[in-house]
């Protein structure tokens, strides 16, 4: 992509040197000149010109020598941790299918593990028609080096229209460095994907400022189409034991060479459920006022079966680890219910759980930010509420426990 001014057209007005931000444009000898080193190719000289039109973006119709005629399918990477397949993939699966059945294609499926070779023939059954398996001992955990050069294989020898990860840990770490090597355009952290059939385009939809605005990109130049989606956003593919197809067993190519090496992988202990797939999640923020507050967040996640989260400014202080936070710099999730308690809803903190279906927010400032995107608002002390809850929910559910 590049800028172009025509200087039989260009009459030297200067209104594209006011309308540049970035002081890149001169006019020299009655011409507007150019400095590209400058340019960002905003185009507001493009709008500013448009009496004249001496001024124009030129796109590649391909670039980076990319046929994109030859890429086709749709592609899912399936993220597994301890030989068990995570939740999000079978998001990912159930989104691709849909996908792939909407253009007509395949969907394939890439796992990276060791003795997974019942997973690998079960993912046939949630909707792939196709399974490439790398089995190698090295790769029961994940690595960036290794498991990024094993997709940029796989993309190359299948050549995916699409490829699909999760926006998780794993999906945000090494995705985008897949993306820069096979030339790929990557559009992270989806919220909703969508195909134009005819253009064969994905379109990825995504929050952007916050969480104020939703962005719809598309990749219509370069191939594959990468996109990670939030997890707890799509639904699950539905397994189906009449569906056949093919798993391709693979071994690791031996030259890979990996930068770093795990020593040890310690496992934090919790009483209840991991964050990224719990139905239910109880945080605790700034207004928990101490640590030791936290264990009313604890009593009610155990009392509905759910997971604690908690804002930045609890983390910070130290009260509870990194892992349990929830916002733009954290985990985002979407729970059926998200309890928040003494959280008074920074736009960072909501950006990663206003998807939630139900929101209930406790905090003793009826301003808060947090009531905006609520559907039920408590006014009052969590240190007091909480336990009022905890106990009403423990005799409720008592009375009538669900099956």
């Amino acid at each position: 992509m590049g800028i172009n001014v025509d200087l039989e057209k260009c009459i030297g007005c200067s209104l594209c040197v006011r309308a540049c931000a970035q002081n890149a444009i001169q006019i020299t000898n009655k011409k507007a000149i150019i400095d590209l080193a400058k340019c960002n190719l905003c185009a507001a000289c493009v709008d500013a010109c448009k009496r004249y039109q001496a001024i124009s973006i030129v796109k590649d119709a391909v670039e980076g020598g990319v046929d994109i005629s030859q890429y086709k399918n749709v592609a899912v990477f399936i993220e597994q941790h301890d030989g068990v397949v995570s939740g999000v993939s079978y998001e990912m699966l159930g989104e691709g299918r849909k996908l792939a059945d909407q253009l007509g294609e395949k969907l394939l499926a890439i796992l990276l593990g060791h003795n997974m070779h019942k997973c690998a023939d079960e993912l046939v059954k949630f909707g792939a028609d196709k399974v490439y398996y790398v089995d190698d001992s090295s790769l029961v955990n994940f690595q960036d080096d290794t498991y990024a050069h094993l997709v940029c294989d796989f993309i190359q020898q299948e050549k995916p229209a699409i490829f699909l990860a999760g926006a998780t840990a794993v999906g945000r770490s090494f995705i985008p460095k897949v993306a820069a090597k096979v030339y790929g355009g990557l559009v992270a952290d989806c919220t909703k994907l969508e195909v134009d059939t005819e253009k064969k385009l994905l379109l990825g939809t995504r929050p952007a400022f916050g969480g104020n605005l939703m962005a719809t990109i598309i990749c219509p130049h370069h191939r594959p189409q990468i996109a990670t989606v939030r997890h707890k956003v799509m639904k699950q593919a539905v397994r189906d034991d009449k569906r056949s197809g093919e798993v391709v067993v693979h071994t690791m190519d031996s030259s890979i060479i990996e930068r770093t090496k795990i020593i040890d992988i310690i496992k934090e202990v919790e009483s209840t459920i991991n964050l990224a797939e719990a139905d239910v999640i109880v945080s605790g923020g700034r207004g928990m006022q101490k640590p030791e507050n936290f264990s009313l967040i604890r009593e009610l996640a155990e009392v509905l079966g759910g997971a604690v989260g908690a804002s930045r400014a609890a983390v910070d202080a130290g009260w509870i680890p990194y892992s349990h936070q929830v916002g733009q710099t954290g985990k985002t999730v979407c729970p059926k219910l998200y309890i928040a308690c003494g959280i008074s809803g920074s736009v960072q903190h909501m950006a990663g759980m206003q998807s939630s279906d139900f929101i209930i927010a406790i905090n003793k400032d009826p301003n808060a930010d947090i009531f905006q995107i609520a559907n039920l608002g408590i006014v009052g002390d969590a240190l007091e509420v909480l336990p009022a809850l905890t106990k009403a929910f423990k005799e409720k559910l008592e009375a009538a426990p669900i099956s």
